[in-house]
């Protein structure tokens, strides 16, 4: 039996009044309706019409809920447009586009940005529902504008107190809400007041930021090579030339899931990230104390979701493998020379991923030179000297050279060709 489509209604902040009559009688009609508390007690009475509200956590009690109701006529509430940091994108992730109907109203960002006057291309958006608010700290840039979807009433006074201790404290804010409900409104401030005394504002809220200049030292690109001293580490860091090396021969795209293997202070995973929002690190760490410290140092550099992973490679990469965590590159920082280590993160490259592991011991540059002849790619000995005082003048310092081998893994089609060739050969 075909399941009936689901059909996903947006309720801007005037509520059920705004609702135009085709979709009141959808509603009314439906024989369950499923939504947030808010948007339920916003329905008039229906005799015999089931009403239940979302699972918690949502993703993993949706999939037991909508079986529940499948062979049912259901309607979904959402707020403004579902596909704005809304139920309708994990809908349609769910269920599949053909399964979802769509019905938005105007979503709270396009009010917000019709009351600031800021186009859809001049502006960014980040989201905080259900999400860190630390992620806002990626976008910043002197005189960029962004839109912050709060999650509720408090997110204002943190993003404020985020703002003023990572050396944005001059970001002009203003936090609209209600969006188009009668009780609409506006507050302005900015961030170092707003830190020191939070505002007062409605749960329904989007905080617009207008970034001014930061406070000197204040790390600003998206360029990989931050400076290593944004980094808390213990000495276990890839530094700051080799790091945009090793960055430059991984190449993040939208949407790739790096490696981070024997991450250290998170370095590279953490840069990758800071390339594009939707770039994924999954970094493996056996020490706690330094798994600790890469989390820390994601939180404070924009990129919170990366995730972590305590064990000891190969023996937790087979726990990434199986949970079909595909990567599109990896980067081995140390550990080369561990049994299997190499060979796991062959194994579970994805077809033209990229593949950089740097040594600094005799015995891994050895490993790398074979894996080299029997692999190809591009082995490189890089050596960075830094200029320092000799007295009363200035000298190089050389640091400890590293070896590098980049591999990109071929893929089945390029395989296939290469043994025809040589086969009719």
């Amino acid at each position: 039996m075909t399941r009936p489509v689901l059909t996903v209604v947006g309720i801007g902040a005037d509520g059920w009044p705004g609702v135009p009559d085709r979709l009141r009688d959808l509603v009314t009609s439906a024989e369950v309706v499923l939504g947030g508390e808010r948007h339920l007690r916003l329905l008039p009475d229906v005799p015999d019409q089931v009403r239940e509200a979302w699972p918690s956590p949502l993703r993993a009690g949706l999939p037991g809920l909508l079986e529940r109701y499948g062979d049912r006529r259901v309607v979904a509430l959402a707020s403004g447009d579902p596909l704005v940091s809304g139920i309708g994108t994990t809908l349609v992730d769910l269920l599949g586009a053909d399964a979802v109907r769509l019905e938005p109203a105007v979503s709270s960002v396009a009010l917000a940005r019709a009351r600031l006057g800021w186009s859809a291309e001049s502006s960014v958006l980040v989201s905080a529902v259900a999400r860190d608010v630390r992620r806002v700290l990626r976008e910043l840039a002197p005189g960029r504008r962004v839109l912050v979807l709060s999650s509720d009433a408090t997110t204002p006074g943190d993003l404020a107190g985020l703002l003023a201790m990572s050396g944005w404290g001059d970001a002009r804010l203003v936090v609209l809400g209600d969006l188009g409900a009668p009780e609409e409104s506006r507050l302005d401030g900015t961030a170092a007041a707003w830190a020191d005394e939070p505002p007062v504002v409605p749960d329904l809220n989007v905080v617009a930021v207008e970034v001014g200049e930061p406070e000197p030292g204040t790390p600003v690109t998206w360029a990989g090579g931050l400076p290593d001293d944004v980094f808390e580490n213990d000495g276990q860091l890839t530094r700051r030339d080799l790091r945009a090396a090793a960055l430059a021969r991984l190449a993040p795209y939208p949407g790739a899931l790096l490696w981070d293997v024997g991450a250290g202070a998170g370095s590279v995973g953490i840069e990758w990230m800071r390339a594009h929002p939707t770039c994924r690190t999954v970094a493996v760490e056996a020490d706690p104390q330094r798994a600790r410290r890469v989390r820390r140092n994601a939180g404070r550099l924009g990129v919170p979701d990366l995730r972590v992973v305590e064990g000891r490679a190969p023996d937790a990469l087979a726990g990434l493998a199986a949970a079909d965590a595909t990567p599109d590159a990896v980067f081995v920082g140390g550990g080369a020379t561990r049994p299997g280590v190499l060979e796991a993160c062959l194994e579970a490259l994805a077809p033209g991923g990229r593949l950089v592991v740097h040594g600094v011991t005799v015995e891994t540059e050895a490993l790398l030179a074979r894996r080299y002849g029997a692999l190809g790619g591009e082995l490189t000995r890089i050596s960075v000297e830094t200029a320092a005082p000799i007295g009363t003048f200035s000298g190089f310092t050389p640091a400890r050279a590293v070896t590098q081998w980049a591999w990109t893994k071929p893929h089945p089609s390029y395989l296939a060709a290469d043994t025809t060739e040589e086969t009719s050969s």
